[in-house]
């Protein structure tokens, strides 16, 4: 459970207690005014009763005398004296009417009953009234019973006022013990939950942010494989937590890719710097004939005697030899330099690789001769005219050639060509050689730039590094591939598709 739903149900709780000790009270309040309302209305319902039976004692005492001067005597009753004993009389069924209205349920019929009897009773004393100046007026004021019926009735209602006074008062007494125990329990359960909640509260946040600072700890002192686990939460914090395990592997990724960056940067300049040692010893070695050779023809000229015009042809021609070697390594490293700044562009035309193959074969017949190679090479008048670059197509196989010979001793260069059955339109070209070979993970390298197959290939068999690199990007820009496939000690195959087409599929393409 996340702690936002944790806190919400704690809060939730707390406020149901609350609401529930709130409506308590209320209904304690209630039921206490309620029960003093109904304990009100029984005590003045019993004093109006002692009124009521005092003011019909005083009536019927009045009556009596009454009744006696007017058998006893002739003196008549005043119109004043008439309307005072109408309005005692109006009073005391006032007085009654206002029992029923605080009379209870559970008091109805006694009050009907009282009611009954003291209409009875209180027309037979007006009637006396109004015909007491009448002599023909029979009334028999003596007789009791009316009189005593209505305080019976008046008295049973009195003390059933007064039952139910005293069951009120017991109610009250009840309600206020019972509201006030609820609130007790109420308040200490609020107590004892609040601090329950608090504390396991307390207990689960400061266990999950003490996992979180050991966690943020141990990342920012460097141990980015650290992971904050264990944390029993789905919400915000472990949303933390995977979001510090989150920037824990950004991190480490983010160094990894620094590292392996710094590592490439390390590699490229390491073989910038053998390239350029290798330049400078391949500059070096032609320069050195030229130089050389130029001082000797220098000095045999300065003798004055007989040149040995054979001896000079052949110095000669090593000056030139020298001075091609130089210019191809530097045509070497400007065309690298155009190819990477995407300034090497296509100049198509359409040829005959067959003669260009043959051509490419016969300048590097003394090369085959130093190392004792035999040169094999297919049948290509064949072939189809390709519409491309001749100048790179020669460039290509110059360097694929060149490598064989460099690297095979006594042994056998095959070239061969053929057209693709499954690409139409394609021809596929191979150099074969029995040299040394390569391993895989020099075969993934010999197609970079500055780099060779082993860092002791450059003092064993010379070169830069930049033939094959150049050949793959010649390969790229006229649409085709380059592949080798080698093994240590059993040779090398470097195999060319490009693609054959006419003037107008380039046009179109």
């Amino acid at each position: 459970m996340s702690l936002r739903r944790r806190l919400t149900l704690s809060l939730v709780t707390i406020l149901v207690l609350f609401a529930i000790n709130v409506g308590t009270h209320f209904w304690g309040s209630y039921a206490r005014n309620e029960s003093m309302i109904a304990y009100r209305n029984s005590v003045n319902a019993a004093q109006l009763s002692t009124e009521v039976e005092q003011l019909l004692n005083d009536q019927r005492q009045q009556i009596l005398v009454l009744s006696t001067l007017r058998d006893t005597t002739e003196d008549q009753l005043e119109s004043g004296e008439l309307e005072q004993a109408q309005g005692e009389l109006e009073d005391i069924d006032d007085k009654i009417a206002k029992l029923g209205e605080l009379s209870h349920d559970v008091t109805q019929m006694h009050y009907q009953k009282l009611r009954q009897s003291s209409i009875v009773l209180l027309e037979g004393w007006l009637a006396f009234y109004r015909n007491y100046n009448d002599p023909q007026y029979k009334a028999d004021m003596d007789d009791p019973l009316p009189y005593l019926e209505t305080s019976q009735r008046l008295k049973e209602l009195e003390q059933r006022q007064a039952f139910i006074a005293v069951q009120r008062a017991n109610i009250i007494d009840r309600t206020i013990a019972l509201t006030d125990r609820i609130t007790v329990i109420g308040f200490f359960a609020s107590i004892f939950l609040t601090a329950t909640l608090g504390f396991f509260l307390v207990r689960y946040t400061n266990k999950s942010l003490k996992r979180l600072k050991t966690g943020t700890q141990r990342i920012g002192s460097g141990d980015l494989d650290y992971r904050i686990d264990n944390i029993a939460d789905s919400g915000e914090l472990g949303d933390l937590a995977a979001a510090f395990n989150d920037m824990s592997d950004k991190l480490r990724n983010a160094m990894q890719d620094v590292s392996n960056a710094r590592d490439v940067a390390d590699e490229a300049n390491a073989a910038k710097s053998i390239f350029l040692a290798n330049v400078s010893h391949e500059l070096r070695t032609p320069l050195n004939g030229i130089i050389g050779y130029s001082e000797m023809l220098h000095d045999e000229l300065a003798d004055g005697q007989d040149i040995d015009r054979e001896q000079f042809q052949s110095d000669l021609d090593k000056i030139i030899l020298s001075g091609r070697q130089l210019l191809s390594l530097i045509n070497d490293i400007l065309d690298l330099s155009k190819i990477e700044t995407g300034k090497m562009s296509l100049h198509c035309e359409e040829f005959l690789p067959g003669q260009i193959l043959e051509q490419v074969c016969e300048s590097l017949a003394p090369l085959l001769r130093d190392n004792n190679n035999e040169l094999v090479a297919s049948n290509f008048s064949e072939l189809p005219p390709l519409y491309n670059d001749p100048v790179k197509f020669r460039q290509i196989f110059t360097n694929l050639l060149s490598n064989a010979c460099k690297f095979t001793q006594e042994g056998t260069i095959t070239i061969t060509a053929r057209a693709l059955p499954a690409r139409e339109g394609w021809l596929e070209f191979s150099v074969q050689d029995t040299g040394i070979g390569m391993n895989r993970t020099q075969q993934g390298r010999i197609f970079e730039a500055f780099v060779q197959a082993e860092a002791s290939t450059s003092a064993n068999y010379g070169g830069t590094g930049l033939g094959l690199a150049i050949c793959r990007d010649y390969c790229e820009l006229m649409g085709g591939i380059i592949r080798v496939k080698s093994a240590p000690g059993k040779g090398s195959t470097f195999t060319v598709q490009l693609p054959s087409g006419s003037e107008s599929d380039h046009a179109v393409a």
